[in-house]
């Protein structure tokens, strides 16, 4: 398994572009996969720097609704005539950020993207083959972050919290690999992870995915008690990490310390082979 990061926070050079936004390019035995277009163009810049062909891939994923996941979304279906686009059924809904200032600002989709006839609406759950699996409906239960008290979502004609229904997690099952990747993790990776147990669709031994533990909206990290917590936790399963984005830098620094190298970063221009 093959597996580039096309659009991140950060770069490992100056040669890569960067955004507040994720997007990875994962090439399996069957597979050639987009997961997530970042908040811009930017993935497919990246892409050609990187070789990858974004023409040719037959599987693509939106995780979550929010503009840094797939406001690249309309440039990928300009770029690709023919892979499938799976969102849940929620990804479509209004969601906003809240402001220090107490602005609030649309961190939502595009709508009109909806109606494309390659977008496939998936509930909580859904296996594509015997490679692909995606999964939502996890609840929040401890370590959730606490970043998610400045995310709302419109109700008829109110702002209310986001609940986060609208996030889904892909499962890669390749050889002796399995591979769960997690946009943010809003629901928190700790329930993710354990909702995957609970409902049999296998251990991990690799994670990918930002954890949420950095809040842009607010410039604020997540306790360092609780990054603690959490990094001990991801110990005891066993699987290898790769953390990115919404993880935030310093968080990343106090995972390490806890994990040692069990977790490592990803960038744009990185590349993974597993």
């Amino acid at each position: 398994m093959r597996i580039i990061t096309l659009a991140e926070n950060t770069a490992i050079s100056e040669k890569f572009g960067h955004e507040h936004g994720l997007s990875l390019y994962i090439e399996t035995k069957q597979h050639k996969v987009l997961f997530d277009m970042g908040a811009s163009s930017l993935f497919s810049k990246n892409a050609k720097l990187l070789d990858v062909d974004l023409s040719a891939v037959d599987v693509a994923i939106v995780s979550h609704g929010h503009y840094d996941h797939g406001g690249g979304l309309e440039a990928f279906l300009q770029l690709n005539s023919q892979a499938k686009v799976y969102l849940n059924q929620n990804a479509f809904a209004k969601y906003y950020a809240n402001k220090p200032s107490g602005e609030k600002t649309f961190i939502g989709l595009d709508e009109k993207l909806s109606a494309n006839d390659r977008v496939i609406f998936v509930e909580n759950h859904v296996r594509i083959d015997s490679e692909l699996e995606l999964f939502s409906g996890v609840k929040q239960r401890g370590l959730a972050p606490a970043g998610n008290k400045d995310l709302l979502m419109l109700r008829g004609e109110t702002l209310a919290l986001d609940d986060f229904t609208h996030e889904q997690n892909l499962i890669i099952t390749e050889g002796a690999h399995t591979l769960l990747l997690a946009g943010c993790a809003h629901n928190g990776i700790v329930n993710i992870i354990d909702h995957m147990l609970a409902n049999g669709y296998g251990q991990p031994t690799h994670v990918i995915g930002g954890f949420h533990l950095y809040s842009r909206p607010t410039n604020q990290c997540e306790d360092p008690e609780t990054i603690r917590q959490l990094g001990e936790y991801l110990m005891q399963t066993g699987a290898t990490y790769y953390t990115c984005h919404c993880t935030g830098l310093e968080p990343y620094k106090q995972l390490r310390t806890v994990m040692g190298e069990s977790i490592e970063y990803l960038a744009a221009g990185r590349q993974l082979i597993l």
